[in-house]
């Protein structure tokens, strides 16, 4: 589906263009600090013996319940790497986007020009 062009008209492309280095150092760094930090240590539980006293029973489900934490937090943090390393791609890549459109609209700005001095030099020709 096509973008109509009185859409893309109101996008304040200066504040995009001025911003994209920013996004994209953002991400680098909430990469870097996401990167860096350890995947957290997932501890095996033991198998309960013969739970004879409610203190053990008590024990025992606390245990399980930890190892589950543990097991929900470590694939959080999967995901969190996954996140980062997304956001990160997608700031470059945008970064990259917005040099690539702002050499696109200086060719243009010098194309214009161009096509104005080939249309003068066109004009004085006919006249002479």
């Amino acid at each position: 589906m096509a973008i109509p062009w009185f859409l893309l008209k109101t996008v304040p492309w200066a504040d995009v263009i001025s911003t994209a280095p920013v996004v994209a150092d953002g991400a680098k760094k909430l990469w870097n600090a996401v990167a860096g930090k350890a995947a957290p240590v997932q501890v095996q539980a033991e198998a309960p013996a013969a739970a004879a006293t409610p203190e053990a029973e008590a024990t025992a489900q606390i245990q399980a319940r930890l190892v589950t934490v543990e097991t929900t937090l470590s694939e959080l943090h999967r995901q969190m790497l996954a996140s980062s390393e997304l956001i990160k791609a997608l700031a470059d890549q945008n970064a990259e986007l917005i040099k690539r459109a702002e050499a696109n609209r200086m060719r243009l700005i010098w194309l214009y020009g161009a096509v104005v001095f080939v249309g003068a030099l066109s004009v004085i020709a006919l006249a002479v």
